[in-house]
């Protein structure tokens, strides 16, 4: 794409040699580049169009990297990545060894702080300019920049409490264009809904309130206005907030009109919008749809069925309860703190609470599953949505660490169902109602059984599976890792010398299946696609030490380390747990049982 601007842009200091009426061509070349790259390449579309001037506004106004720029979540950034030197190889944007689709401190000196969850702007813009005035620096801003979805956040109502009585050289700019993900919900929602541009809300100004100084509401999309909101907030000490409305996916029609699917839409027709056509004929359903789907069916037959989301209702799917039963299907927003004790709350009344929450999403509220959850052993029904690998959302996003994390809480239940049906069927068994909380994990993506309603069946808790006899080696897979076993297994020579095991339950263990795989086998392979420090590999292990078993135990999963970005595919290699390289793993261990 020929650029008359922007290709001589590499960073914000070449940005400041243009003259001011040039922004507005820079913009629209910059709208350009972000819809050419996504549309073949994908990616998060609509929060970056929807922030192309403000974007190009404060790297001209500030002298950044100087002045310390911190984006909310990340979504919104791709057009500072462009202009701060990574224009060239941006369509290496999500991909292996390619540019994090998100800000990234190791990425570059310009991404002062790492993101990809949201609401965590404002406390560390406040913890860097409250170190800056440590160190004598009062003159130097301290920018962050969040949307209207993560600032109902309780982690920047933090925040913001806390910068209100300090004296810092905080600037909190409000991109608020009433959508995240999905639409932004609640109070303070309707609260911004009132704004308009150039009109703040009838009532006492909150923001104002907590001490900031208020600016706006202006048009994010207007340079002048912009520049001018700057120059008047420059001359104010401390915490200042300024108030932009703007436009997601402004630039683009079908952006603009449909949100909700251009947040992140897959590949699209970069002159009209239209997203390229799909074969959807015989697609195998989605996990979240599964559980979705599987809930409503539960609902119908039994009112005291809740359904909670903290802020994904299309992404877990729970949207079909919230179209069906509105009255018993909650979002409520960026709050997964809030989320996991309201279910708590709900659960001391008799209600049976489905509380639907992306694996990573959950750590936010980890105390809250100990302490009000846990503790009190209330019934609620954890449904562990991306849980292992996702891939191009990168280390942020990966749902590895939930095995280990859930393993060391008392009175908590987890399942690992490994396909549709055991999805469905652990579902409706959690919904006849269980003495303890239980945590359901299952991925994201695609299963493999096109006819999964079947009619329901109630699972044992704490019972595993065999699924193969072999003579020679026991393997034992946690959840949906086995379909990558069972390929491994059609291609390996002598499948009959390997046996089959499927965990089911990471707590409790079957501990009678154990026992039995212990005494027949003198090596166990154990496979998961979470973190092998702490995970359903190490409960095997415990397992087999506490009674003075002998077997040796090689545990396969995630590294201790953190999984940068890349296909699902390619970072289950990296990580040893792909098809072809838990073949090699058979291989060498049968080698060497066969030669010994």
């Amino acid at each position: 794409m020929a650029s008359r601007l922007l290709q001589n842009i590499n960073s914000p200091e070449d940005l400041r040699k243009l003259d001011k009426q040039d922004l507005l061509q820079v913009a629209k070349e910059l709208r350009e580049f972000i819809i050419d790259i996504v549309a073949t390449k994908e990616g998060h579309l609509g929060a970056s169009l929807g922030v192309v001037e403000l974007t190009i506004a404060l790297h001209y106004y500030f002298k950044t990297p100087e002045d310390l720029l911190v984006w909310d979540v990340g979504h919104q950034a791709y057009g500072h990545k462009i202009l701060t030197g990574r224009r060239d190889i941006f369509e290496t944007n999500r991909k292996l060894n390619g540019l994090s689709g998100f800000p990234k401190r190791s990425e570059s000196i310009f991404d002062t702080f790492g993101v990809g969850h949201s609401s965590t702007s404002i406390s560390a813009a406040l913890g860097m300019a409250i170190a800056s005035k440590l160190n004598g620096n009062s003159e130097k801003n301290h920018i962050a920049v969040i949307g209207d979805a993560s600032i109902a956040s309780g982690m920047a109502f933090e925040g913001l409490n806390h910068a209100g009585v300090t004296k810092a050289n905080l600037w909190v700019i409000l991109n608020d264009n009433a959508i995240g993900i999905d639409p932004s919900v609640g109070a303070l929602k309707a609260y911004l809904s009132k704004s308009k541009i150039g009109v703040k809300p009838k009532q006492d100004n909150m923001i104002e309130a907590l001490n900031f100084h208020y600016s706006g509401p202006i048009d994010g999309h207007d340079f002048e206005a912009i520049f001018k909101a700057f120059e008047e907030l420059e001359k104010v000490k401390g915490p200042k907030f300024l108030h932009l409305i703007t436009k997601k996916g402004k630039g683009l029609q079908q952006a603009e009109e449909n949100q909700v699917t251009y947040h992140a839409p897959g590949k699209f027709d970069k002159t009209t919008g239209e997203l390229l056509p799909k074969n959807n004929e015989n697609l195998l359903p989605k996990f979240q749809d599964v559980f979705g789907l599987t809930l409503v069916e539960l609902a119908k037959t039994n009112e005291q069925i809740i359904g909670i989301t903290p802020a994904m209702p299309t992404g877990s799917s729970l949207k079909y309860m919230m179209n069906e039963f509105p009255d018993r299907a909650f979002d409520v927003g960026i709050a997964e703190q809030h989320a996991v004790t309201l279910a708590a709350g709900m659960a001391t009344q008799g209600k049976i609470v489905f509380c639907t929450i992306y694996s990573t999403f959950l750590q936010r509220a980890y105390d809250q599953l100990i302490h009000d959850v846990a503790l009190q052993n209330l019934p609620v029904i954890f449904c562990i949505d991306r849980a292992g690998l996702v891939g191009a959302d990168g280390a942020t996003h990966h749902g590895v660490f939930d095995l280990a994390y859930l393993r060391c809480i008392p009175n908590l239940i987890i399942a690992t169902p490994s396909n549709e049906i055991e999805l469905r069927n652990i579902l409706y068994t959690a919904s006849l109602g269980l003495e303890n909380p239980i945590a359901i994990r299952y991925p994201r993506g695609r299963g493999l059984i096109t006819d999964w309603q079947k009619d329901f069946q109630k699972v044992e808790i704490g019972k595993g599976k065999k699924l193969q006899s072999g003579s020679e080696l026991a393997i034992i897979s946690v959840g949906t890792i086995r379909t990558e076993i069972e390929k491994a297994l059609q291609q390996l020579q002598q499948p009959q010398k390997v046996a089959h095991y499927e965990l089911g339950f990471v707590k409790p263990l079957d501990e009678e299946m154990l026992v039995e795989i212990f005494q027949q086998y003198e090596t166990i392979i154990t496979v998961e696609d979470g973190v092998i420090s702490g995970g359903a590999g190490e409960a095997v292990l415990a397992f087999a030490n506490q009674y003075q078993f002998t077997s040796k135990i090689i545990n396969l999963g995630i590294p201790d380390e953190f999984i940068e970005q890349g296909t699902t595919a390619e970072l289950r290699d990296l990580a040893g747990i792909s098809a072809e390289r838990i073949l090699e793993k058979f291989e060498q261990v049968l080698t060497k049982l066969t030669t010994r």
